[in-house]
C-alpha cells in the first residue's frame, strides 16, 4: 500500500481547477492498484486530491484540526464537498485542538506527514509566509523528513487575487 498525503492551495482560480485535477489524476494514477490518500479535505488542492484518490478506487483517511473546524471554518460553498468526502472516507482523525488556528492547521500537517509515504504538493513554489501552516511549510517538513515530494502546478495554474 502506498499513503500519500497532500498539502495545496485553497484558493485556485475556476480555470485552475481542471487542470489541477487532471495532474492530480495523472501523478496518482500509478499509485491506484493501492493507494490510501491523506487529506484535511479543505476547499481546493486537498478536496481535488480525495477526490481523486476516491475515483481511482482508493481509501481515504481524512485529518480535521480542530474539533470546531467543520462549524466555524468551513465555508457555505464547501460545505455539501466537505460533508460528502468525509462521509466517503475509510478513517477520520480530529485532533485533539478546541479550536482551529495556526497550531491546529501546523499539527494536522505534521499529522498527514507521519501516515504518509509521500507527498503530494499543489504548490506554486512560492517560499514560505512566515504564518506558518501552508504548503510552502508543509513541503520545507516533508523534504527535511526525507519524504518524496510530488510537486503538481500545471502550466497556466493560478491563485485567486
Amino acid at each position: 500500500m502506498t499513503t500519500i498525503a497532500v498539502t495545496g492551495h485553497m484558493d485556485l482560480t475556476d480555470t485552475t481547477v481542471p487542470l489541477v485535477r487532471d495532474a492530480l489524476r495523472e501523478t496518482l494514477e500509478p499509485y491506484a492498484a493501492d493507494l490510501t490518500g491523506v487529506s484535511c479535505i479543505a476547499k481546493g488542492s486537498d478536496s481535488l486530491f480525495a477526490e481523486t484518490v476516491l475515483e481511482l478506487g482508493g481509501q481515504l483517511v481524512v485529518v480535521i484540526p480542530s474539533k470546531d473546524y467543520r462549524q466555524n471554518k468551513v465555508k457555505h460553498d464547501h460545505v455539501e464537498t466537505f460533508d460528502r468526502l468525509l462521509n466517503a472516507a475509510n478513517e477520520v482523525v480530529v485532533l485533539d485542538h478546541e479550536t482551529a488556528n495556526r497550531s491546529a492547521y501546523e499539527d494536522a500537517n505534521r499529522a498527514l506527514l507521519k501516515r504518509a509515504d509521500r507527498l503530494v504538493a499543489v504548490w506554486n513554489g512560492q517560499p514560505p509566509s512566515g504564518k506558518g501552516g501552508g504548503s510552502a511549510g508543509t513541503v520545507m517538513e516533508a523534504r527535511e523528513a526525507g519524504l518524496p515530494v510530488d510537486i503538481v502546478w500545471p502550466q497556466g495554474a493560478a491563485r485567486r487575487d
